[in-house]
């Protein structure tokens, strides 16, 4: 499936519900989190369906979001992320709005969407490495969160919850 093709169905997905407009505004950080999440699962061209749904999954848990607020909290995401033409812009607005410890978790939610499918590629890693860096976060700190979350992606595997 092309990379179009995904984006295709991902907004055929989100259903026909209706949804007040502007919720998730351009400035709304939310936005440039899950902008940076949408990048991160679609930068090596392929959104695989396990990196959809633990994309889903980490906004409606880090941000308190039911499946509607996620749904549209993607849309919006989308189209700033297809609008953009660096991270910058996203994680200037991740530094203003989130102390160290959140900009790490944010870096966190990045590798638990890379290690969704099971692999992590050059793109992916290099990507994570740029974001880490633009938000101060260490190259310590990137390989730990990494590290962490492959372990738990592990014993997932070994328990057999996906």
């Amino acid at each position: 499936m092309s990379l179009f093709e995904s984006f295709k169905k991902l907004f055929s997905d989100l259903g026909e519900g209706e949804t007040q407009p502007g919720r998730f505004g351009e400035a709304d950080y939310r936005v440039a989190a899950a902008a940076l999440l949408i990048h991160t699962a679609t930068v090596d061209g392929v959104l695989a369906e396990s990196e959809n749904v633990k994309l889903h999954a980490v906004l409606r848990e880090r941000f308190d979001l039911d499946d509607a607020e996620v749904d549209e909290l993607v849309v919006a995401a989308t189209a700033a992320e297809q609008r953009s033409i660096d991270l910058y812009q996203f994680t200037v607005r991740l530094n203003r709005s989130f102390d160290h410890e959140a900009r790490a978790r944010m870096i966190e939610m990045m590798w638990q969407v890379v290690y969704a499918d099971g692999a992590v590629t050059e793109f992916e890693d290099n990507l994570i490495w740029r974001a880490a860096d633009l938000l101060h976060v260490t190259r310590e700190e990137r390989i730990a969160l990494r590290d962490r979350v492959a372990t738990a992606r592990l014993a997932e595997k070994d328990t057999g919850i996906q």
